[in-house]
This record gives structure tokens, sequence and C-alpha cells, in this order.
């Protein structure tokens, strides 16, 4: 009588997620994957939060009268929409996230430098997160995300000081994160790994890290001034004290500005690796492309009074600061270009996050051109403070940045998860998000144009059909970002198992295994090419000769 061999049973693949799955194991957790898992979570919920409140602000503009809500109200909806999206949304997602989780992998390494401190900066961004929702919640705050004092309606009765010290405390976690970044790319990199081997991606997060390091403070000693100024009574921004108005905008903008390109800069890292990956090229001119990031990082630091051509600083400042304006569009232009001379001539594949890189470079090119507009001093004196500049700092931060996310978070998703999304809606969702953010957004440059001003919530009848035609672009732009987090979260448990390397793509970190594992690499990779070796990938024979401990 035969017998039937027993048949072992197959035990799962090991991965950082499964490396435990008790709350304790994510809440206590030193592995970068997880906690830019973590981040992926938080900074989603802050964005429902951020995109309902716009939700709402466009909803009241949809007819000319006030009729929705107050005018107080207003003020505090777009204080909600404006401090959660850029401190809580923008700043930190791409760094956070995509930066917490690729950074090691790109460079070799097994985790960040200081593992706990990568935890502690979660824990801090946790914190100053849920004193700005106590702030939101309990009063509001009705001064804008710029904290300006004169536009503040209730000065007792307003609770910015809260918000001011979630800001505060929320900037900690941009100081570490940065230092981390720093130190891990500096003193983390595999053997072979020299600084021109890196992909685009590390300098590009370099320079953010650069950014978070020389320019949170100077915010957060504004916001202890604020907290000072309304606590203590010190006259120091407020002129009813007796204080200087402008001494806080030169404070603020000083560090607003280069949050610009923390925002933007790690996206740019992102369209570099995407269009390099899905062109089979190696970017054109990487040296050039490198060295922008750098530099925009530095040009950064001395365009801050842009912002305040109409605020009283001298002629010869104006001038001086417009002219570094214009500069500063050179390093970005250098990108642009490169990206397309990397197009052409390559063998270009419309993926989903290809179609998102595309979005991302048309968006930011049109926000790029009309800031070099508003760097003009004639220009700016008659749209500032009107929907011109809200449509040029959306095409920039919004268009731009998040379409350079989209772009990172579909092209990484199956290294992060293991699993592959449903192609036909990501192409359909990138092409939704892009025309719903051009109908939201460029009806509000003609409105700027046309002297609409920012910030009020009633306004003459003639402006009722755009802002209609905005009203309606964002409702397709609400479909564009609810199609992604559809299909995403459908993969997590249906999707396609992915392979180690879906894409062909060049990057150390698609030589590990899908999802990776705690600690990366069972051994130390050794890297002998340049970040941009498709030749190699796409020669298989090449390949199958080669030990995946090269690069």
């Amino acid at each position: 009588m035969a017998t039937i061999p027993a048949i072992a049973p197959t035990l799962p693949e090991r991965t950082y997620l499964n490396n435990g799955f008790g709350l304790k194991s994510w809440l206590l957790t030193q592995d970068h994957k997880r906690i830019a898992i973590l981040y992926i979570l938080t900074t989603s919920f802050f964005f429902v939060i951020g995109g309902l409140a716009a939700a709402f602000i466009r909803l009241e503009l949809l007819t000319p009268a006030g009729d929705l809500v107050s005018s107080d109200t207003y003020n505090k909806l777009f204080s909600i929409h404006g401090i959660i999206m850029v401190f809580f949304f923008l700043v930190p997602v791409a760094p956070a996230v995509l930066g917490n989780f690729l950074i090691p992998l790109m460079i070799g390494a097994r985790d960040v430098a200081f593992p706990k401190i990568n935890l502690l900066s979660w824990y801090l961004f946790m914190i100053g997160g849920a004193i700005e929702l106590y702030s939101m919640i309990f009063g509001g705050v009705d001064t804008g995300w710029t904290f300006t004092t004169p536009l503040s309606t209730h000065y007792l009765n307003s609770n910015v000081v809260s918000a001011a010290m979630g800001i505060f405390v929320a900037g900690f976690s941009s100081i570490l994160t940065g230092v981390n970044f720093i130190v891990t790319i500096h003193r983390m990199r595999a053997p072979g790994m020299t600084w021109f081997r890196l992909p685009l991606f590390i300098w590009s997060y370099y320079a953010t890290s650069i950014i978070f390091v020389l320019a949170t403070p100077v915010i957060a000693i504004s916001l202890v001034l604020i907290v000072l100024e309304r606590v203590l009574g010190l006259g120091i921004f407020d002129p009813k004290l007796g204080g200087d108005p402008l001494l806080f905008q030169h404070l603020f903008w000083f560090y607003s500005h280069p949050a610009v390109y923390v925002m933007i800069l790690p996206g740019m890292g992102i369209i570099s690796e995407v269009i390099a990956c899905f062109c089979r090229k190696r970017v054109f001119g990487y040296t050039a492309v490198a060295f922008s990031s750098v530099a925009i990082a530095i040009f950064s630091f001395f365009v801050w009074a842009h912002h305040m051509f109409i605020m009283g600083i001298s002629n010869y400042s104006a001038l001086v600061f417009s002219l570094m304006s214009m500069l500063v569009a050179i390093p970005s232009a250098i990108k642009v270009f490169n990206w397309s001379a990397t197009m052409y001539r390559g063998s270009i594949s419309f993926t989903t996050p290809m179609l998102y890189a595309f979005g991302f470079i048309g968006l930011f090119t049109m926000g790029g051109m009309t800031g070099v507009m508003l760097a003009s001093l004639g220009m700016d004196i008659q749209m500032t403070e009107t929907y011109f500049i809200v449509a040029h700092f959306h095409y920039v931060m919004v268009g731009g940045m998040i379409s350079a996310y989209m772009a990172g978070l579909h092209f990484w998703w199956p290294k992060i998860t293991g699993r592959m999304y449903s192609e036909q809606l990501g192409k359909l969702a990138a092409c939704v998000l892009f025309i719903g953010f051009n109908l939201t957004f460029f009806p509000q440059f003609i409105l700027g144009y046309l002297g609409m001003p920012r910030r009020y919530h009633s306004y003459p009848p003639e402006f009722q059909v755009l802002n209609a035609l905005s009203t309606a672009g964002a409702s397709v732009l609400a479909i564009g970002y609810l199609l992604p987090a559809a299909y995403l979260l459908w993969s997590l448990r249906y999707g396609e198992i992915a392979g180690n390397n879906p894409w062909r793509a060049s990057g150390l970190e698609w030589t590990t295994q899908s999802p990776p594992i705690t600690e990366n690499f069972l051994e130390v990779q050794v890297v002998t090419r340049e970040a941009y070796d498709y030749g190699r990938i796409d020669n298989p024979t090449v390949v199958a000769d080669k030990s995946l401990t090269a690069f």
C-alpha cells in the first residue's frame, strides 16, 4: 500500500509587515519602513481634514453672497485648510513617507542612522497634530496659515497660542528627520556608492534636509514670540502693542519660502526616478540635475522678501529680491529641460507613475512661470492678495507636489506592499486629477487678474461664473483623490503579487524582496555602477551574470 508523503506547510515569507502584529510592535517600532507606514496613515488623515475645509470654502464661493457660513467661520475654514495642508501634509508627506521608506534601501543601509530619533519624530508630529486639532475644534484660528496679526478678527478668542505651539512641536519632527537623513546619507552609504553614483532622489532629499535643519528653527522662534506677545502682552509684532508687523513678515517668510522647496524638492527627486525608469535611459545631465537641487536649496534662503513688495520694504531691496526670485527659476528650469531631454528618443512607457510625472511637469511649469511673473515688481503689485496668488501657489504645491507624491507612491507601491494595483484605474485617476486640478485653479488665475481679492467669503456677482467653474472642478479633483484611495486599499488584499522588480528599475531598492525584510538586505551591498544603468537591466544575459549585491 503506497503512502502519500507529507507535505510541509509553506510558511509566509518574512517581511517587515509580518515581523510582529500587535499594536505595540508598531507604536514602538524602530524600523524605518514601519515608521513610513505610520506617516502614510497620519498624513492621509490630515489631508482629509484639510480637504474637507477646502470643500466648504468652495461651496461658500459657489454663490456671490456669503450665505453658507459667516465671515468668521469662513476665516477659520481657510485657516484650517492652510495650516493643516501646509504644516501637516505638504511639508512632511514626501520626506517622512517616501524618504523614510526609501533612503536606507537606496543607499544599501539597514536603517537610518538614528532609529529611535526617527520614531521620536513621528511622536512629535502626532503631538503637534493633536494640539493643532484641539485649536481647530475649540474656537478655531482666524489668522490664515501665515498667522499675520492684522488678519485676526478676534484677538483674544482665537486659539492662536495653542495653534502656534502645535506647529512648534511638529517643527522639531522636521528638524529630527532632516538630521537623520543627512547623517544617514553621509555615513551609511554602501561600499562603492560615491556621491555621483547616488540616485537623484537622494540628492533632492539631501537638499531638503538641509532646509529642514536651517530654516525650521526660524519659524519656531517666530511662533514662540507670537505666544509671548499674546500671553504676556509684549509688543513684538502687533502694532496695537507697539510691535512691528514687518518683523514677523521677515521671520515668517525666511522660513516659509524655503518651505516651498521643502515641499517641491522631494517631488523633483521622485520625478527623476520615474522618468529614468519609464524612458529606459540614464537621466540627461545627471551632474547638472544633482547640483540644481543644492542650488535650489541655497537660493531659497535669499528670496523671502519677494512676498513683501507692497509691505514697505525699500525699492532697492525689492529690486534685489526680484532678481534673486528670477534667478531661482534657473535650477528649476534645468530639471525640466533635462527631464525633457531624457524623454527624447527614450522608450517611454505610459504607466500610471509616468502619467503622474507628466502631470507634475505640466503643473509645476505653469506654477513656476507664474512665479517668475510675480517676481516682477509691476506685476506683483497688481496681483498680490488676489486669487492669482492662490492659483500660483496651488499649481506648484498642490498640483505639482501631490502629482509627484502620487507618482512616487504608485511607483514604489509594489515595493512597499508587494502587491500591484489596477493599472487601468491608475491611469484614469491620473487623468482625472490633472483635468480636475486645471478646472479648479486655472479660473482663479483669471479671477485674480480681474482683481478678485482672496480671503473674502462674498464677492461681486460678475465673478460667479468663474467661481462656479472652480467649484465644479474641485468636485472632479476630489474624485481624482478618492479613486487612488479605493484601488490602492483594494490592492492590499486582492492585488497581483508584484515580484521584486515589476518595473525592471535599476535602483538598489529593487534588488531586495517585496515587501523588504526588516533588515533590508541579507548581506552587504557593493555598488559597482552608476544609478541608471538600464542597459544592464534590459539585457537579461548580463543581469544573469551579476550578483544581486552589485548595482
